[in-house]
């Protein structure tokens, strides 16, 4: 291989582990976005809808502890198509529950096979992308999960309005199925580090499941995941509220235009040595968005907080997802993007039965954005900590 082929973004095994990716993401946005509305159409409170929403992340957190160590004990390929195999399941699991009680230990199952799969699709895309230029191909890999972002939430919505939820259920098994699929014509083993090094460390404690030096980044993009899931999470039943149910259709659709041209951008940036730029704006920004939701929701601010999400988590998700990949050693990458997941995961998975207890029939939906604008500005400090260097 010529050093002009090495450095190639786009090559067959870029679209194949591309793909995964976005199905995979399908899957997750597309429920996670009507999912709360189909619990309380059932009977359940905001704040046990908003459980329902984030249990399926948390089952992703627990996979996610477990997934780094075994990518490197077990191999790539095993974890990805054992994973995969439960994340499709899964989906067919969702037909037969009848009650909240069983559609939460379903979303959890689903969650399970979630966080290990897409911890194990991103690890083999750090060995698949060109090194020399990483993080703009990083970026345009991540366009996968923009653009289930986009997607998702729309295709969820447009499917329940007419379908109900057995429609997003059976999407969601496609989608599901296709990623697998894609992940099974990928040849892994040609870029699996276990198969290529004889690396005979052993690591005790929380070494196998945290990288400590991923922790301070991901934790200030933890904080920023915490604002985005309150928007993915609540929206729809936000917009009934305050009568923007038309513009609110189209917010995902608005966000995932501007990370397409956002992210690619934001990874040159970083390439020559911006990332304090990138993660900075991204925190100001989204915060200024859901401040502006909250306290003055109009058809003008909702579009304007699209495009800050987008700044804001959409961008940093892989801005920071290659800051990590790129300040970490080989042999503990994979623990540096679990540390990273599980950080990110736990805040979505809490976070949306957190920030339903701020929901109240005299206050409506407001507080909760307002709380998560809030919350997102703690990130600017710890972000500026930890990019010091």
């Amino acid at each position: 291989m010529t050093a002009t082929e090495s450095e190639k973004i786009f090559t067959k095994s870029f679209f194949l582990i591309f793909a995964s990716l976005l199905f995979t993401a399908l899957v997750m946005y597309a429920l996670m976005s009507t999912v709360t509305e189909y619990a309380t159409a059932m009977g359940s409170t905001a704040t046990v809808a908003g459980l329902v929403s984030g249990i399926y992340v948390f089952g992703g957190l627990c996979s996610r502890i477990y997934s780094g160590d075994a990518l490197e004990r077990i191999g790539w390929r095993k974890i990805a198509l054992v994973f995969m195999s439960i994340h499709f399941l899964a989906c067919l699991l969702y037909f037969i529950e009848d009650n909240v009680t069983l559609l939460i230990i379903v979303r959890f199952i689903h969650g399970i096979g979630f966080g290990a799969s897409a911890n194990a699709i991103v690890t083999i895309a750090t060995a698949v992308l060109p090194k020399k230029r990483f993080s703009e191909a990083f970026g345009y890999f991540m366009l996968g999960t923009t653009i289930a972002v986009g997607l998702g939430p729309f295709i969820g919505g447009f499917l329940y309005d007419i379908s109900g939820s057995t429609g997003c259920f059976i999407a969601a098994s496609v989608f599901s199925a296709l990623a697998l699929i894609f992940i099974l014509l990928l040849d892994i083993d040609k870029y699996d580090t276990k198969e290529k090094t004889a690396d005979d460390r052993t690591y005790s404690g929380l070494e196998k499941v945290i990288e400590y030096g991923a922790v301070p980044v991901s934790f200030f993009t933890a904080l920023t995941s915490l604002g985005y899931v309150s928007i993915l999470s609540f929206y729809r039943l936000y917009a009934v509220e305050v009568n923007l149910t038309a513009v609110f259709s189209w917010f995902f659709i608005i966000y995932s235009i501007c990370l397409v041209i956002t992210r690619p951008l934001a990874g040159r940036i970083q390439d020559n040595g911006g990332d304090k730029i990138v993660c900075v704006v991204g925190i100001i920004a989204q915060s200024l968005g859901l401040f502006l939701i909250a306290v003055a929701p109009s058809n003008i601010t909702v579009i304007l907080c699209a495009v800050c999400a987008a700044l804001g988590f959409g961008t940093l998700n892989s801005a920071c997802t290659a800051i990590i990949t790129r300040n970490t050693p080989e042999h503990r990458r994979s623990y540096a993007l679990s540390t990273f997941f599980i950080f990110c995961d736990a805040t979505m998975g809490f976070g949306p039965a957190l920030l339903g207890c701020f929901v109240s029939a005299g206050t409506g939906y407001a507080p909760l954005y307002l709380i998560s604008s809030v919350i997102t500005l703690f990130a600017l400090p710890i972000c500026l900590y930890s990019l010091r260097n």
